[in-house]
């Protein structure tokens, strides 16, 4: 397979900030051929499990439009029920951002952050990730100004995610669909701007891994998170302070 882009560079990304009229944390991300809205809005309660603890939840909803790919995808709403790969994607999304954020700041209110992938070409999760950090910065800039919260930042440090692999025997980043289907190891991984990890996930989907390939995976990675935070501040300019 051949690749247009150096192994060690993420594909072409580009962020748009306040992409939706009237939503202040909404962001168009776009990764290569992968292309997600993230929208970050806000509610006032929390799950029952947090009441009376005085702090906060943020969760993930994510879907697949049906023409995001070349074969329509049926929406889960018209099958009346949303499937195992959406529910681990919704909890690594909220899982993500709350390692980011001080929900006790936060109040007892719950930061919903909806992940619409409107084209799909690979890392679609780590899209939703990484673009939905930019929303809820906006979000929480709002909520700040408009005095819904008090003026103190909830945000720890950044967040972005980024998919690795093995493909034809070469260790890849930023996989795109095609690289995807075909790799015999295939990472996603899920950390801070200051090189914390907060997930990984891994499997060898055709083939075992040695020590030596984790290590490897993982230093690409972070190579990746990098590229991916230097395009999160580039997006959000002075108020990147982390």
């Amino acid at each position: 397979m051949r690749r247009r882009r150096a192994r060690e560079r993420v594909r072409p990304i580009t962020i748009t900030r306040h992409y939706l009229k009237g939503i202040p944390g909404s962001v168009l991300i776009e990764m290569g051929g992968t292309k997600v809205i993230c929208c970050a809005t806000i509610e006032d309660r929390i799950p029952s499990f947090l009441r009376g603890k005085g702090e906060g939840w943020i969760k993930g909803e994510y879907s697949m439009l049906p023409c995001s790919s070349p074969i329509r995808i049926s929406r889960e709403a018209a099958i009346g029920r949303v499937s195992g790969r959406t529910h681990e994607i919704q909890r690594l999304i909220g899982r993500s951002l709350r390692a980011v954020l001080d929900l006790k700041t936060l109040g007892e209110r719950t930061v919903i952050l909806d992940c619409d992938v409107i084209q799909a070409d690979g890392g679609t999760r780590c899209a939703s990730i990484t673009g939905g950090f930019v929303a809820v910065v906006d979000l929480i800039d709002h909520l700040i100004a408009t005095e819904v919260i008090v003026a103190k930042d909830l945000i720890k440090d950044s967040v972005a995610a980024v998919s690795v692999g093995v493909v034809d025997g070469k260790l890849l980043l930023d996989l795109d669909y095609a690289e995807d289907v075909s790799a015999e190891v295939d990472f996603n991984v899920v950390m801070t701007g200051n090189g914390r990890f907060i997930e990984i996930q891994g499997t060898g989907e055709k083939a075992t891994f040695t020590k030596e390939d984790l290590k490897g995976l993982l230093a690409l990675a972070k190579k990746g998170i990098e590229q991916l935070t230097k395009a999160q501040k580039k997006a959000l300019k002075e108020r990147f302070k982390w």
